[in-house]
C-alpha cells in the first residue's frame, strides 16, 4: 500500500518574499482606492470651504470698514447739523422781526425800563449778511439803560446796540429818569448756495458781523453802547 502526503495549498507554495510583495500590493491598492475615492473628494471640499472662509473674512472686513465709514459720516452729519442749528440761532436765514422784537421786549423787562416805541427800518444788505435795524424809544434810569444793552448782548442772536441818545432827564425822588433813543441792529444771513452743500445763507467767518460795539453814555449827549458777548 503506497503512502500519501497531504497536498499543499497554492498559498503555502508561494515563497515568503512573494507573500510580502502581494501584501504590500494589496495595501497600496487599498490606500490608492481610499485616496482617489475618499480623501481627494474630502480634500477638495475642505479646500473649497477654506476659500469660502477667506472670501467671507475679506467681505466681513470690507463690511466693517464700510460700517465704520458710515458711523463716521453719521457723526460728522450730526455735528454739521448741530453747528447749523447754532449758526441759525446766531445768524438766522430770515429777518425774523417778531423774534427780534420779542428779544428786545424781554431785555427791557429784565432791565426794568419802559419800551415806549419801536420802528423797524429797511434792511441794509452786505456781502454775506443783511442788517435789520430797529429804532427804539425807552425810558429808565441810566444803569437800567446800560443793563438793557447788556441783556440784549446775552441773547443767542447777534444784536448790536448803538447810537444811544439820552435826553430829557427828570428827577424822580433820588433818581434821574432819562429818555433814550436807541438803534438796535440784528443780522440775518443772505440766501445763497454754499459750495459745501447748498446751505443757504452760510456766511464766512471773516464776513460775519461784529457781535459787540461798546461805549459810554452821559445825559444830554449822544453816545453809543453795544452788546457784549
Amino acid at each position: 500500500m503506497a503512502s500519501t502526503t497531504p497536498a499543499q495549498s497554492a498559498l503555502a507554495r508561494i515563497p515568503p518574499y512573494a507573500k510580502a510583495g502581494i501584501g504590500l500590493a494589496l495595501a497600496m491598492l487599498v490606500v490608492g482606492v481610499y485616496w482617489f475615492v475618499f480623501y481627494s473628494d474630502v480634500s477638495a471640499k475642505i479646500e473649497g470651504a477654506l476659500q469660502q472662509k477667506r472670501a467671507l473674512v475679506a467681505d466681513m472686513a470690507q463690511q466693517q470698514q464700510a460700517l465704520a465709514g458710515y458711523f463716521a459720516d453719521r457723526d460728522e452729519l450730526a455735528l454739521r447739523e448741530q453747528r447749523a442749528r447754532e449758526l441759525n440761532k446766531v445768524l438766522p436765514a430770515e429777518a425774523e422781526e417778531d423774534a427780534f422784537l420779542s428779544a428786545v421786549q424781554q431785555a427791557a423787562n429784565s432791565a426794568g425800563i419802559d419800551l415806549k416805541g419801536y420802528a423797524p427800518q429797511d434792511e441794509v444788505m452786505q456781502s454775506f449778511y443783511a442788517k435789520v435795524p430797529m429804532k427804539l424809544e425807552v425810558t429808565g434810569k441810566f444803569h437800567q439803560i446800560a443793563k438793557f444793552a447788556y441783556e440784549l448782548g446775552k441773547v443767542d442772536r447777534i444784536i448790536n446796540v448803538e447810537n444811544i441818545e439820552l435826553t430829557d432827564p427828570k428827577i424822580a425822588g433820588d433818581e434821574v429818569i432819562l429818555k433814550a433813543k436807541v438803534l438796535a441792529t440784528a443780522f440775518h444771513a443772505k440766501a445763497s448756495k454754499d459750495a459745501r452743500g447748498g446751505i443757504p445763507g452760510a456766511p464766512s467767518a471773516a464776513a460775519a458781523p461784529s457781535s459787540s460795539q461798546t461805549g459810554s453814555a452821559t445825559p444830554s449827549a449822544p453816545a453809543s453802547a453795544g452788546s457784549a458777548r
